[in-house]
């Protein structure tokens, strides 16, 4: 009796170690070829993630196909900034008829505490006025890490924007969520949801109706629509 108690405690033991295993975060390069560690963090344009032998790592949006990341997919996607096509991180907010993404919004690049003093790549993001063609930038360095007293690195964040596209069409449709009460952001978003989802008629009539718009809004409609439209 207490041998086989032993043997399913190790059997749970086990089990247990295998989903967290599991639970590592994931960078997908292309289908079936993918590596396991964890993710420091990201500004959009690059993750900087850290391999299970502790080395540390940058990848480029323009180089790899997604990532994983706390449960939530990130998908690299061409964009149009300044008339130059660049690759950005879209994180994955709902999948189907219309696909909802965001960006921004979440604490950025938590630099690593590693045992052994190492060369690693930094990141900096800088929001100003302005959507996602302007008022940002990002800027890169290397960080040398070290010594018992270091000062945490200051985390940055940058306004929330969701982007809305429709397969098929090749647009991505940008809403203002940070500042979604303010009038003109309320009829920025009325305007591109009634683009993607006006051919829904009862849907459509409660856009008009909505007065005023935040995230989780934004979110029921485009769900409410691809249930609707499976």
């Amino acid at each position: 009796m207490m041998k086989t108690i032993k043997t399913l405690g190790l059997f749970v033991l086990l089990t247990i170690a295998g989903i967290g295993a599991m639970a590592q975060d994931i960078i997908v390069f292309s289908p079936g070829n993918f590596v396991r560690g964890t993710i420091q963090g990201t500004d959009y344009s690059s993750v900087v993630f850290v391999k299970d032998d502790e080395s540390v790592v940058q990848y480029k949006a323009s180089d790899i196909q997604e990532f994983v990341w706390n449960g939530a997919t990130y998908v690299s996607k061409p964009v149009v900034v300044n008339k130059k096509t660049l690759h950005k991180f879209f994180k994955i907010i709902e999948y189907g008829p219309i696909n909802l993404y965001s960006i921004g919004g979440n604490v950025l690049v938590d630099a690593p505490a590693p045992k052994k003093t190492r060369i690693i790549p930094s990141i900096g993001i800088g929001a100003g006025t302005g959507t996602f063609g302007s008022g940002v930038g990002v800027g890169a360095g290397i960080t040398i890490l070290g010594g018992r007293n270091q000062e945490p690195p200051v985390k940055k964040m940058m306004p929330a924007t969701f982007f809305m596209e429709k397969p098929g069409t090749g647009r991505l449709m940008e809403m203002p969520v940070d500042g979604a009460g303010l009038a003109e952001n309320n009829q920025r978003i009325k305007t591109v949801l009634l683009e993607q989802l006006g051919d829904d008629a009862d849907l459509a009539e409660k856009i008009k109706a909505t007065e005023n718009f935040d995230s989780k809004l934004i979110i029921a409609f485009v769900t409410a629509y691809n249930e609707a439209h499976k």
